[in-house]
């Protein structure tokens, strides 16, 4: 039988407890698999989706999402436990990562946060998942919460690290206290001409600067960075990155068959699946609050 959904919020938070102790040093040797190297690919219309697989076939499916700019790699902690608990785990590389590519190579390379949740739910169809539960981080987490905004019937539950991320892609931000402005500079630097040729030419040197700084008790070795170093040299990675911080800054247009979606989300609706909300302990961004209204109120 499987899983109810009180014992897979349980597993779900050990997913996603694991995956901050992997990134804040607590687990700085990352658990392998002989599964890891067998990437499959998924057919949606958009994408060819390259993906990992673990567990049962059968099983309650569970996917988990990273963000920029990590890889699939950053659940290797996570997998094996959920897997023991009886799920199946499926790891996909978003859009500009990875194997990952645009199915016509004639579309330009966008990642507005509305094209991300919809290559998730793409992929669960290409899966022929009807239902399944999702955690995920930083953009893998926008997706997530969009999903589940969008097609709650889909969703089981949701993990989310980092809590509640759906931007207003459709009015620009007014200015943050100069501290986060400059921990955003990765973000400004994005919407220049330079910023473009930067990450063109120096991406892994901006990467893990970005790792470092992000999750400063993160001690992972140069062998952990190269695990995901291929990632980050999809063909489309750089585009899919600028467009993703000038989309969200109104700095470059999004798809026009994502433009009502997008209206509805600067709404920031509610989500209304069952969720769990993780947010580290220990970030270059500061500590959370120890307040959880804001979180239980979206």
């Amino acid at each position: 039988m499987p899983p109810n959904r009180r014992e897979f919020l349980k597993s779900a938070g050990i997913a996603g407890t694991a995956l901050i102790a992997n990134r804040l040093g607590d687990a700085p040797v990352l658990a392998q698999s002989d599964e890891q190297s067998i990437i499959k690919m998924a057919q949606t219309e958009v994408l060819e989706i390259g993906y990992e697989e673990h567990g049962d076939a059968g099983a309650s499916p569970v996917i988990l999402l990273h963000g920029f700019p990590y890889d699939v790699r950053s659940f290797d902690g996570v997998v094996p436990p959920l897997v023991q608990a009886g799920y199946r785990i499926l790891v996909p590389y978003l859009r500009g990562y990875g194997p990952t590519r645009l199915r016509d190579l004639s579309l330009p390379r966008m990642a507005e946060q509305a094209a991300i949740a919809q290559d998730l739910i793409d992929f669960a169809d290409g899966l022929g998942l009807e239902q399944f539960a999702v955690a995920g981080f930083d953009w893998g987490n926008r997706a997530a919460c969009i999903a589940a905004i969008l097609y709650p019937e889909r969703i089981k539950a949701q993990v989310a690290i980092g809590g509640y991320s759906v931007q207003n892609t459709l009015v620009p931000g007014g200015p943050a206290p100069a501290a986060l402005e400059s921990m955003l500079w990765y973000q400004w630097y994005f919407n220049t001409d330079r910023g473009v040729e930067g990450l063109s030419s120096n991406r892994h040197d901006i990467i893990r600067h970005l790792w470092n700084t992000w999750s400063p008790q993160w001690n992972y070795s140069d062998e952990d960075y190269q695990r995901s170093a291929p990632s980050f040299d999809n063909p489309d990675f750089v585009d899919m990155v600028i467009h993703s911080y000038r989309h969200r800054h109104v700095n470059a247009p999004g798809e026009e068959r994502f433009l009502e979606i997008e209206r509805r989300l600067a709404l920031r609706p509610r989500i209304n699946v069952p969720a769990i909300v993780l947010r580290a302990a220990d970030s270059g961004f500061g500590a959370p609050s120890a307040n959880p209204a804001g979180d239980e109120a979206s």
